[in-house]
């Protein structure tokens, strides 16, 4: 896909389709070659893979959850019978939760 690797015979066409393909591969690796930009993009990744798996529960604020200062976490029960956890070290990161025992999710607000 690399421009500058064209054969000159090559439609007008293909070479734009490629060209666009090579901006993409670029744009990608400049996000994931990059350990912030990386880790933002894997989050970003994880909570759009769960909304499409699992189902949204309830939208909660961190503040209505449960703080356990010995584990240093937001807790949470869920209808299941199991939890919800945030860590401290994970609540500027996390928004989206899984329960610990069934595939209830909750959307931290």
């Amino acid at each position: 896909y690399h421009p500058d690797k064209q054969k000159a015979d090559v439609p007008a066409g293909e070479v734009e389709e490629r060209v666009q393909r090579f901006i993409e591969i670029d744009q990608a690796w400049k996000i994931l070659g990059n350990e912030e930009t990386k880790k933002e993009y894997d989050l970003q990744q994880r909570e759009d893979n769960l909304t499409k798996e699992w189902p949204l529960h309830a939208q909660i604020y961190l503040e209505d959850m449960s703080w356990n200062e010995d584990e240093q976490c937001y807790t949470l029960s869920c209808r299941c019978g199991g939890n919800y956890t945030v860590f401290k070290n994970e609540t500027k990161d996390v928004s989206l939760v899984c329960c610990d025992t069934c595939s209830l999710v909750i959307e931290i607000l």
